[in-house]
């Protein structure tokens, strides 16, 4: 069996499924959760909440600002014209560049962490359209087969659910 998992008309019953799931033994981690609004009135909405990507972002940023001063001064100071006793190598001018460099480098820091850690791309294994439709989807990918009764009778006890599996 690749996955099992219940679809569930509201965030109650899929926090009493998630609950079920603890008890059954099984690890948050293993637990996947979707929902097509988000859900922060209810403790499954704040799992995964620790970010690094605040701190990737602001690595980006230095980046891409130490890049656009680096372009800057090699550029102006390889080529020097007579500025008429003016620096060669000036701030002012550079902070339009400097500025744009910055945010180009926080901005792709962003997108790319956000690829990675939303696992973007990849195919999941646990999919409903129904989630779509305003369901929630709980489940379970890859469970061991000793389990699968286990995880059945917590993923259906909620009422109104509604358990499936994957082959």
């Amino acid at each position: 069996m690749k996955a099992m998992y219940g679809l569930y008309p509201d965030g109650h019953a899929a926090q009493q499924a998630i609950g079920r799931l603890h008890a059954a033994g099984v690890a948050d981690r293993d637990i996947t959760i979707q929902s097509a609004q988000p859900m922060e009135d209810f403790e499954f909405g704040h799992r995964d909440k620790a970010t690094w990507m605040w701190w990737i972002a602001c690595g980006g940023g230095l980046i891409g600002m130490a890049s656009a001063l680096g372009l800057a001064w090699v550029t102006e100071t390889s080529w020097p014209i007579n500025v008429g006793g003016l620096p060669i190598f000036a701030w002012w001018p550079n902070l339009i560049i400097t500025f744009e460099m910055t945010m180009l480098g926080a901005i792709l820091a962003t997108v790319i962490t956000l690829v990675i850690a939303a696992r973007l791309g990849r195919g999941t294994s646990i999919y409903d359209p129904e989630v779509s439709d305003g369901k929630i989807l709980v489940g379970v990918a890859n469970p061991a087969e000793s389990v699968v009764a286990d995880l059945k009778a917590a993923l259906s006890a909620p009422a109104g659910a509604e358990v499936k599996t994957v082959a």
